[in-house]
C-alpha cells in the first residue's frame, strides 16, 4: 500500500507545474518590456539641458585657446625682434664674409632702413636693425613672420600659415598677425585672416627706435 501511494504521488508530482520554469518565463517577459513614452521624454529633456549647458562652455574653451595662441604668437614676435636686433648690433654693420648657409645671399648687417641678417634658418630682411614688417609673405628674404618661427616653414605663404592656424597681412610697413578659426575669420590676401583676433607689428620709423607692437584685438577670437 505504501509503495502504491508512493508511486501515485510520484506520478502526481510529475504532473505539477515547475515553479523554476515559471520564474524563467516571467523573467523573459519582463526583459521584453521597452521604454515608456514618459521615460523617453525624460531622457530627451535631460540631453537637451546638458547640450544647453555644455555647448557654451565648449565654445568658451575654444575661444580661450585661440586667445592663448595669439598671446603665444605675440611673445614669439617680441622675442625674435629682441634676439635678432641683438645679433645685428653685435655684428656692428659689418657684412658677413660668406653667404648665409643654405642660401646664396651674403648678409650685409646694415643698421639703416634696409639691411639683412643671417640667422640659423636663413636671411632676415631688416629695418633699422629690427626684423622688417614690409617683407611680403614667402619672400626670398622674409621679415618678422619668419623671424618669429610661427610655422615650421622658414618663409611661409598665407596658405602655410593657415595650415598652422595663423593668418597674416603685410601692408605699408605694418604686419597684422592673426589667429584664425574664430567668428571674425574672413578671406583676405589669398587666404584666411582674422583682423578681430590679431595684433600688429610696425617697423621703427627712424634709427635707434624700436618696432611698435599693437594691443591684442580679441573681439573675434
Amino acid at each position: 500500500m505504501r509503495r502504491n501511494k508512493s508511486y501515485g504521488c510520484a506520478a502526481d508530482c510529475r504532473r505539477m507545474p515547475s515553479t523554476h520554469s515559471n520564474k524563467q518565463e516571467n523573467t523573459m517577459k519582463t526583459r521584453q518590456h521597452g521604454f515608456t513614452m514618459i521615460e523617453l521624454i525624460v531622457v530627451i529633456v535631460i540631453l537637451g539641458i546638458l547640450a544647453a549647458v555644455a555647448l557654451p562652455r565648449f565654445t568658451n574653451v575654444q575661444r580661450d585657446a585661440r586667445i592663448a595662441k595669439l598671446n603665444g604668437a605675440r611673445a614669439a614676435v617680441q622675442a625674435a625682434a629682441a634676439m635678432i636686433h641683438g645679433a645685428a648690433l653685435a655684428r656692428g654693420g659689418n657684412a658677413d664674409a660668406a653667404p648665409c648657409p643654405g642660401t646664396a645671399v651674403t648678409a650685409n648687417n646694415a643698421t639703416g632702413a634696409a639691411g639683412t641678417v643671417c640667422t640659423e634658418n636663413g636671411v632676415i630682411a631688416m629695418v633699422f636693425s629690427y626684423p622688417s614688417s614690409a617683407a611680403g609673405l614667402g619672400a626670398a628674404n622674409p621679415g618678422i613672420v619668419s623671424a618669429a618661427g610661427l610655422t615650421s616653414v622658414f618663409a611661409p605663404t598665407i596658405a602655410q600659415l593657415n595650415a598652422d592656424g595663423y593668418g597674416a597681412q603685410v601692408a605699408a610697413g605694418v604686419t597684422t598677425i592673426s589667429v584664425i578659426g574664430g567668428p571674425g575669420t574672413v578671406n583676405g590676401g589669398g587666404g584666411r585672416v582674422n583682423p578681430t583676433c590679431s595684433f600688429t607689428y610696425t617697423d621703427p620709423a627712424v634709427a635707434n627706435t624700436a618696432p611698435v607692437l599693437g594691443a591684442n584685438n580679441i573681439a573675434g577670437c
